[in-house]
């Protein structure tokens, strides 16, 4: 299957089966998002549900992450991964927003990136999925999803290869779709140990399922199985 035919099948697969997917975060303004989403590294979005909630009620605004101290914040992200680190980053980025943006959340990736704790991808879901840019932030999920369903080339080495390559080739309009559509995928059923091919609704155009088909009717055992 050519690319230009794979990327279509993509899109209207998942346009019509998730025609409005959302981040699976629980958030309610753009504030909120954005601190679920710096705390949400490395950690699953189950964890961040359960601690966000007492971080939204006590520390509604920047002003009250900037005004307050790692001593009090502490405790509201101790059961998070890299507590330390991620304590201080709400610290900083409360003190940003209310010196910096006058309290209010940037809507550009570069504006977001000059935040503590804020990198490429925390800034491309936040203004995917605020403001729907056609911005397409990578996780882990959505570089393992796109290489192996066939949306960019294997050899795709950092998470900005695979994000120039799937901002050039999907249709503007569906990029911050796109980001949930991989992430989900890659979340429920296309797992990074055992993919769930069995059960999925997108091997007609699966590079990895290709390859797997071919392995057997040649009679080939995949690489890593015996």
């Amino acid at each position: 299957m050519l690319k230009k035919e794979r990327f279509k099948a993509f899109v209207e697969h998942f346009g019509k089966k998730m025609p409005v997917p959302e981040t699976e975060l629980q958030y309610e303004t753009p504030f909120q998002l954005l601190i679920a989403v710096v705390l949400s590294a490395q950690c699953t979005d189950k964890r961040i549900n359960m601690v966000t909630p007492a971080i939204f009620r006590d520390f509604p605004t920047p002003g009250h992450l900037a005004s307050s101290n790692f001593e009090e914040l502490f405790p509201y992200i101790k059961s998070v991964s890299y507590p330390n680190n991620k304590t201080k980053h709400l610290l900083g980025m409360g003190k940003m927003l209310v010196e910096s943006f006058e309290g209010e959340v940037p809507s550009t990736v570069e504006d977001l990136m000059k935040l503590p704790g804020v990198g490429r991808k925390t800034a491309n879901v936040i203004t995917s999925v605020v403001w729907k840019q056609p911005n397409m932030a990578v996780d882990t999920h959505v570089f393992r999803v796109s290489k192996r369903i066939g949306l960019v080339p294997l050899n795709s080495k950092t998470p900005l290869e695979v994000e120039m390559h799937l901002v050039r080739h999907l249709p503007a309009e569906h990029i911050h779709r796109a980001h949930h559509w991989l992430i989900l995928h890659g979340r429920y059923t296309c797992l990074a140990r055992k993919p769930k091919c069995e059960s999925c609704d997108i091997t007609h155009f699966c590079r990895y399922f290709e390859k797997q088909q071919l392995h057997k009717t040649k009679g080939i055992i995949p690489e890593g199985k015996s």
